[in-house]
């Protein structure tokens, strides 16, 4: 990492310290103009930031990865979302000439035959798409929240992202489960009805299930693979087709 980048993040965890949401989106809006921007997968969390954004008018660009394989009920709170805030949340698509190469050789499902194939699918549908997304900006707002896995428990509020090189914050990082919810009752928030149904972590759907009481937060994604493994790249060092166990860190 960057001297200055490293400086940048550390400045920015110095002066936010004790700051609201709206304190601090009012801060980046200010400093990085035009290059805030944030990922949207229609989640609980995800639906809380994107309140935030819209009912206070902030110029914070919302995006979303459209797979191609998604849940119609995502796509439903996707429509009221829209409906809602009076918006339109960009969609990023995957690239076609890449995406019929792959399920050309390797088939429409699998994903399921090998971690190394689920991991291409998530390049090609989600990594690639983000990346043209996230090009020309300075900060990448994110719905982490360290009940998500090990590893996000120990993630900064702001971090830099070696990948994509830019700022990544992480507003909700430290918000329980019950928080995020009573804020989406408060407000009366659209959100994936899915939710209703013991879904927690909602992804394509061949790659999403339910989860049972007492299993994991993320027992429902990927369910088939070993739980070390539950990355789709999103969240990790640069990752290539064909590469993907070389993936460094996992946050």
């Amino acid at each position: 990492m960057a001297s200055s980048s490293q400086e940048q993040v550390s400045q920015l965890i110095q002066e936010t310290e004790g700051f609201t949401i709206d304190q601090t989106f009012a801060l980046l809006v200010n400093r990085y103009p035009q290059a805030v921007t944030f990922s949207s997968s229609f989640s609980f969390e995800d639906q809380v930031i994107t309140h935030q954004i819209l009912e206070n008018n902030v110029p914070i660009r919302i995006f979303t990865l459209d797979t191609g394989r998604l849940f119609p009920e995502t796509y439903s709170v996707w429509s009221r979302t829209n409906e809602a805030y009076n918006t339109r949340i960009k969609a990023y698509y995957p690239n076609n000439e890449q995406l019929e190469e792959f399920i050309h050789t390797t088939g429409p499902n699998s994903f399921y035959e090998s971690t190394q194939n689920r991991k291409d699918c998530c390049h090609i549908r989600k990594v690639e798409p983000l990346k043209r997304a996230l090009a020309g900006n300075a900060v990448w707002i994110t719905g982490l929240r360290a009940e998500h896995s090990p590893g996000r428990g120990i993630l900064p509020k702001f971090e830099w992202d070696e990948g994509n090189q830019l700022i990544k914050f992480h507003p909700l990082l430290y918000w329980t489960t019950d928080e995020v919810m009573a804020f989406i009752k408060q407000h009366n928030i659209p959100y994936n009805k899915l939710h209703d149904k013991g879904f927690i972590s909602i992804g394509c759907a061949p790659c999403t299930r339910a989860i049972q009481p007492g299993e994991d937060f993320r027992a429902g994604r990927w369910w088939w693979e070993d739980a070390s493994k539950k990355e789709c790249g999103l969240h990790v060092t640069e990752q290539q087709p064909g590469v993907a166990n070389s993936l460094a860190k996992i946050v």
